[in-house]
């Protein structure tokens, strides 16, 4: 474990196993614990490299919201790998991290081997965009007014999330707990600086079509928001597979860490 400094910003690294490099990238909700299964499993054959993002202690939390945004999270995961002296990866990404994976292959394919995009693509559907950035808002306003352990009780609860609930009750209150202990202020900066001025999906379409990196892209079947995006980068994106979990919501690698793992370990080892 150690910190990769990222433009003065000192990211929180751990790494594990030997072997070709993954580096998993978090969502919004969640750090680098919720790839713990993930780091587990393939740590067998792979070296495993997990961070968290700017924002998320015991990462910095920079106070000036010009430092939180999507080409900030593209570079994080370049200066994470130039710590790590890595110069090419496997990247897996969740949501907000799937967005960052999406870029980071646009901006730095040469340092890609692949890209795992999990769950990305809320907030990209034309007719539920005024009701994203509202929520989103919203969302950044709680944080700071009530703290996180108030805070997040709607989000934490929402719809996309509610497999989650019903399969692993436990490992639900885990992640919120966690969840819970995250900087009310990095996480709202994180919201309004990054999530909510990030380009959709649909507008990365000219920069996906000239993507040349192999990609599996994830969804749940029961993650409503993302399932349009993820099909629109399987017609997008030339070298790409797309697997769709059944009865599954948002935190797909949560939800069903054994089917996951085995479909990315299959991925990679055809990479390979």
């Amino acid at each position: 474990m150690g910190f990769a400094n990222s433009e003065g910003v000192q990211l929180y690294v751990e790494k594990t196993g030997q072997g070709t490099p993954i580096v998993f990238v978090h969502e919004f909700a969640g750090d680098y614990r919720n790839w713990e299964n993930q780091v587990r499993f393939l740590s067998r054959r792979y070296q495993c490299i997990t961070f968290n993002a700017r924002g998320y202690p015991p990462s910095d939390v920079p106070e000036e919201p010009e430092q939180y945004s999507q080409a900030h999270s593209v570079e994080d995961i370049a200066n994470v790998m130039r710590y790590c002296n890595v110069k090419k990866a496997h990247i897996v990404g969740l949501s907000m991290g799937g967005y960052a994976t999406v870029n980071f292959g646009i901006a730095h394919p040469e340092m890609a081997r692949s890209l795992v995009i999990a769950g990305a693509g809320h907030g990209s559907d034309p007719q539920g965009r005024e009701r994203f950035l509202h929520d989103s808002g919203e969302l950044a306003d709680r944080l700071i007014s009530l703290g996180m352990q108030e805070g997040i009780v709607h989000y934490a609860n929402s719809t996309i999330r509610r497999r989650y609930k019903e399969k692993d009750p436990r490992g639900f209150e885990e992640f919120n707990r966690q969840f819970a202990q995250h900087s009310p202020l990095g996480s709202a900066l994180t919201t309004r600086g990054y999530q909510m001025r990030r380009s959709t999906i649909y507008e990365l379409e000219s920069k996906l079509k000239a993507l040349d990196v192999p990609a599996l892209i994830i969804t749940g079947d029961d993650d409503e928001p993302c399932l349009g995006p993820a099909i629109f980068m399987k017609k997008t994106i030339a070298n790409s597979r797309l697997w769709v979990v059944p009865r599954t919501s948002h935190p797909v690698n949560l939800e069903e860490p054994d089917a996951f793992n085995r479909a990315v370990l299959d991925f990679f080892t055809e990479i390979d």
